[in-house]
């Protein structure tokens, strides 16, 4: 089954791209509405997956976050992607997942399957996913895009780095015969990405993730 997840004109390269299209989809938001958001909710540097489920409530976007850890994996300390900003996060991300309840942002530690996420998109929802970046490869864009396809052709490609690297993508929908997932990437806003469930699996599970799945309803 697949499911189209629109497009929008809205020129952005960094990761807000994805949340400012998704928010747009559901709730008709604004440029200057998501920027308000952004500065009140002080996200101006490291982006955690409780950042966004944090976003969603503020917009009352319904909403549930799975993950394998509730709060900050300590042994992410040693690894390059997380080391910049680890000492300086890990209290306020810890006390974002303690306070979550109180703030009715839904948190749930859980494994989820394939088919949990398939089941989700067939019902015409969506869903926000963090992925290892060097691990997740696009069949449908072109070489050598298709190996790096989180940048610009031209610019250097981050994905030739062997370490972690987390990005967030937003799932749209799926195609069971042919055992693919399709996704948006923040960095294009003029195509849908796909790849094999294999792939993608191996992307989402990868060590640095923590399984994170923002699952994303269309109907709040």
């Amino acid at each position: 089954m697949f499911l189209h997840f629109p497009h929008d004109s809205v020129e952005c390269t960094s990761e807000r791209a994805n949340w400012l299209l998704m928010l747009r989809y559901l709730n008709h938001l604004d440029n200057d509405e998501f920027q308000k958001a952004i500065h009140e909710l002080q996200l101006t540097k490291s982006i955690w997956t409780i950042d966004l489920a944090y976003l969603m409530r503020h917009f009352g976007v319904k909403h549930k976050f799975c993950t394998q850890t509730l709060g900050v994996d300590k042994g992410y300390k040693n690894q390059s992607f997380y080391r910049k900003h680890f000492d300086t996060e890990e209290n306020r991300v810890n006390q974002l997942f303690a306070q979550a309840k109180a703030c009715k942002v839904l948190v749930e530690k859980c494994t989820v399957t394939v088919q949990d996420i398939q089941k989700h998109l067939s019902q015409g929802h969506v869903a926000i996913v963090l992925v290892n970046a060097v691990l997740l490869l696009c069949d449908l864009c072109s070489s050598p895009v298709k190996y790096c396809c989180f940048l610009p052709i031209g610019q250097k490609c981050f994905c030739r780095n062997p370490d972690y690297q987390g990005h967030f993508i937003v799932l749209c929908g799926y195609n069971k015969a042919s055992g693919s997932i399709y996704y948006n990437n923040p960095a294009y806003a003029d195509r849908t990405c796909s790849t094999s469930i294999s792939n993608f699996e191996e992307a989402r599970t990868s060590y640095g993730t923590d399984e994170d799945i923002l699952f994303i309803y269309t109907d709040s």
